[in-house]
């Protein structure tokens, strides 16, 4: 019988490691998840930041064009002639 208890002794110690083992990690696995939400908001900042920073970069490159820089007016053309296109294709769905 002093066998059979020792066996079944050690298998509840190793249960209880088990479990044990089993709460820590659930533990760390909540606070990696609270990591893991927090980059990922924070990456959303700073996608939506450097959108607004694109979007004043070409604002501002457009308004360089404009008043006579020479950099980038082959691109101020281009979105000018779209943007003329866009109109009269506007203008004829009006009209029809």
């Amino acid at each position: 019988m002093s066998k059979i208890e020792s066996i079944v002794d050690a298998l509840e110690n190793k249960i209880s490691k088990v479990l044990k083992r089993h709460e820590d990690l659930k533990l760390e696995n909540t606070k990696l998840e609270k990591a893991l939400e927090q980059s990922q908001s924070n990456l959303a900042a700073k996608d939506l930041e450097l959108k607004a920073w694109q979007e004043k970069y070409d604002t501002l490159k457009m308004a360089n064009t404009i008043l006579g820089s020479d950099n980038d007016k082959r691109e101020t053309k281009l979105k000018i002639n779209t943007l003329i296109r866009d109109i009269d294709h506007c203008i004829s769905q009006l009209s029809s």
